[in-house]
């Protein structure tokens, strides 16, 4: 790629985050429809799409669980002890990256008890990578409690093409029970 095509690459990549980004700000009553016709435009549209050029040509949109008002809840927020640093090889460039746990979200899923654990980069300020919990996450300034809203998940750029490197979920995020909101399995 020449110094040109490089630059614009990363024209392309800052663009297409910032795009992502605003699809996270989003808000009203049809605030859900509305995300996922953003994804979907991205994902055939955008230089930066995940999907190969090929794939893009004949996309016609992700498939998505039904809303389901269930698949979203509260929590508070709970300390967690942050234990040995939890370092996470992405595959790409990206390299390792070393988290830290910060707290653990404990909630009732499809009637059985779950847990998530918040994790913080180590030297990344502690925010989420790029706004990676979307609208899946509703947050307060100064408070602990949290609504998570599974009708908002997605699946990571690497589901869609095998040219992208993505860390995944230490098992400790695993749930206990499959999870039918949001986006499905690409296929």
């Amino acid at each position: 790629m020449t110094g040109a095509g490089l630059a614009q690459d990363k024209l392309d990549l800052a663009d297409w985050r910032r795009r992502v980004g605003d699809l996270y700000r989003l808000s009203g009553p049809d605030t859900l429809r509305r995300f996922r016709q953003g994804r979907d435009e991205l994902l055939r549209n955008h230089p930066q799409s995940p999907l190969a050029l090929q794939a893009r040509q004949r996309f016609n949109g992700l498939r998505y669980f039904d809303p389901d008002p269930a698949a979203k809840g509260r929590c508070r927020l709970e300390p967690a002890d942050p234990g040995d640093p939890l370092e996470i090889d992405t595959g790409g460039e990206d390299g390792v990256i070393t988290y830290r746990r910060t707290g653990r979200l404990a909630f009732v899923f499809n009637g059985r008890p779950c847990t998530l654990t918040v994790f913080s980069l180590v030297g990344y300020g502690g925010d989420t990578v790029k706004n990676t919990d979307g609208l899946s996450l509703e947050l307060t300034a100064g408070s602990s409690d949290v609504t998570i809203d599974f009708n908002y998940a997605y699946n990571p750029s690497c589901a869609y093409d095998a040219r992208w490197a993505c860390p995944l979920a230490p098992r400790e995020n695993w749930l206990p029970v499959p999870v039918r909101a949001g986006e499905k399995v690409f296929s």
